[in-house]
C-alpha cells in the first residue's frame, strides 16, 4: 500500500504527497479518512506520514496513520522539527506574558524552538519614545538579552526593509516547521519573503483592537528552496492549558529546570515550600521576576481549570 504525507487537510479532506514526489498541488491526492478514525476519536494531522489507497474516481482514502516523532494541538500539525515563533515588537506590541504562553505550550512537546520578532523597521529610539505601546530598541536588547540567556535563539526580521530572512532561512534548512504566533504579527508577510510567488494574504492591524485578523485559515506545508518544508498556520491570542499539568508546568520553563533539581521536595511548584532554589533565584535576580510571574499566572491558571472540570 502507498505511504505519503498529508500536506493540507480542508473540509474533512486530506491532499496527500506520495513518498518521492516533489511537493507541487498537482502531485498531491485528494483522499478522506476511514471511518474508523472518527470513531476512534482519531483525526489526521498536516504533516502525518500516512497509507492511503487510491479509489477508481482519481481520490483516495487514508486508510492508516503511521507513528509520529511529534505533534502540536495549537497549530494542529505533526512531525515538526521546529516551531518559529512569530511575534511584532510592535502592531500588535510585544507581549510577553503571551510570548511565554506559547513557549510553554511549545517546551511541552519537546520541539526545538526559533523566535523570530518581526517589525523591527518600527522600533522607537529612547529619546522617540511617546508612550506605553513604543518598543524602544533599548527594550528590545534588553528582552533579546533575557531570552538569549535563556537558552533561546532570536532572529529580528523586517519584510519592509528585507532584512533577516536568509538568516530564517538558514535555521530551516532541511527540517520541518511551523510558524505560529499571534494574529497580525506578520507571519505570512514573512513568509512571501521567503517563498518566491506565494503571495499569502495580509491585512493591516486594527487601530481600536491592536490586533490582526487571521488571514491564514487552513493548516498547509510548503516548499522551500532550501529543501525543507514549511506550514503556516491560522494565528490566534488565546491558548489553554488542556496539555500541561501543574507538577509539569516547572519543567518548560527551561532556566527552572535545572534549578528545581536543587529543592528539598520532589515535586516542588516553586510556591511556598521551604528551601525552593527556583525562588532563590528569583529573590537574587537570577531568574526574572517576569518569568516567575508569568509561572505563577499559569500555574493558577491550570489550577482554576481542574476545579471546573
Amino acid at each position: 500500500m502507498p505511504q505519503g504525507t498529508i500536506t493540507k487537510a480542508l473540509s474533512g479532506y486530506y491532499y496527500v504527497l506520495p513518498e518521492g514526489a516533489e511537493l507541487a498541488a498537482a502531485n498531491t491526492i485528494t483522499c478522506r479518512g476511514r471511518g474508523v478514525f472518527k470513531n476512534r476519536n482519531i483525526t489526521p494531522l498536516v504533516g502525518d506520514r500516512v497509507m492511503y489507497e487510491e479509489t477508481e474516481n482519481g481520490e483516495g482514502t487514508v486508510t492508516e496513520i503511521l507513528p509520529r516523532t511529534s505533534e502540536l494541538i495549537r497549530p494542529p500539525i505533526a512531525n515538526v522539527n521546529l516551531v518559529v515563533l512569530v511575534f511584532s515588537v510592535t502592531e500588535p506590541v510585544l507581549n510577553l506574558q503571551l510570548l511565554d504562553k506559547f513557549l510553554v505550550h511549545i517546551e511541552n512537546t519537546g520541539i526545538d524552538v526559533l523566535l523570530c520578532f518581526t517589525k523591527s523597521d518600527l522600533l522607537t529610539a529612547d529619546s522617540d519614545a511617546s508612550g506605553a505601546k513604543d518598543m524602544t530598541v533599548a527594550e528590545l536588547e534588553r528582552i533579546t538579552k533575557l531570552y538569549e540567556g535563556i537558552g533561546y535563539t532570536i532572529q529580528k526580521t523586517s519584510s519592509k526593509l528585507h532584512e533577516g530572512v536568509e538568516s530564517i532561512l538558514q535555521h530551516l534548512d532541511g527540517t520541518v516547521s511551523v510558524f505560529a504566533g499571534q494574529s497580525g504579527v506578520g507571519k505570512s508577510s514573512l513568509l512571501n519573503e521567503m517563498i518566491s510567488g506565494l503571495n499569502l494574504e495580509t491585512n493591516a492591524i486594527s487601530q481600536r483592537l491592536g490586533r490582526g485578523k487571521h488571514t491564514t485559515r487552513h493548516v498547509e506545508l510548503m516548499p522551500l528552496t532550501n529543501g525543507g518544508l514549511v506550514a503556516d498556520t491560522p494565528g490566534f491570542s488565546q491558548l489553554d492549558f488542556m496539555e500541561v499539568e501543574a507538577e509539569g508546568l516547572g519543567d518548560c520553563f527551561r532556566e527552572f529546570a535545572a534549578i528545581a533539581e536543587g529543592c528539598r521536595f520532589r515535586g516542588c511548584l516553586h510556591l511556598h515550600e521551604p528551601d525552593c532554589k527556583v525562588r532563590d533565584c528569583v529573590a537574587d535576580g537570577t531568574i526574572a521576576a517576569s518569568r516567575y510571574d508569568h509561572y505563577l499566572l499559569f500555574l493558577a491558571e491550570i489550577k482554576d481549570r481542574k476545579r471546573r472540570y
